[in-house]
């Protein structure tokens, strides 16, 4: 070793040791949890996309009834309305809490999941014991409307 040349005296670079795969760095367990994250809310949503589809399904047969392209009169109407009304609380609600309603009882089950008491008291009311009158004064353009609201506000049980 010589004591003029100074390179002579380095010691040899030494790398440190190997990087473990274990624990990740903290950006890796960042995406981790926005993976996650995502994850859980597209199941999410595509749960409460399928919980909706007996509603899209029953607006688009409201819609094709108000349309009326068979020509149908009032009271046919009408008791297409109500078998699409309860078509639709049997799919939301179950066989067991809807099936047996009638009368009275039906308007207030319908008020009391549509938040409303327009099936009581308004154009709803013929949905029930009118239905089954031969002839009933039927306010159809009231009533498509009223179970239109009632589709989209309606909660299941």
């Amino acid at each position: 070793m010589n004591a003029r040349d100074p390179l002579a005296q380095l010691r040899d670079i030494h790398l440190p040791p190997p990087l473990g795969w274990w624990p990740p760095a903290p950006g890796w367990w960042l995406l981790a949890l926005i993976v996650a994250a995502g994850l859980f809310g597209v199941i999410f949503w595509l749960r409460r996309f399928r919980r909706g589809n007996y509603r899209r399904a029953a607006r688009r047969e409201l819609r094709r009834l108000r349309e009326n392209p068979q020509g149908l009169t009032d009271h046919q109407l009408l008791t297409a309305v109500a078998a699409l009304v309860r078509r639709v609380a049997l799919a939301s609600c179950g066989r067991a809490r809807v099936a047996s309603l009638s009368g009275e009882a039906w308007l207030t089950f319908l008020d009391q999941t549509g938040k409303t008491d327009q099936f009581s008291t308004g154009p709803g009311r013929v949905l029930g014991a009118d239905l089954y009158r031969p002839e009933s004064a039927v306010d159809v353009e009231a009533l498509l409307g009223l179970v239109e609201k009632w589709l989209r506000r309606h909660k299941p049980c």
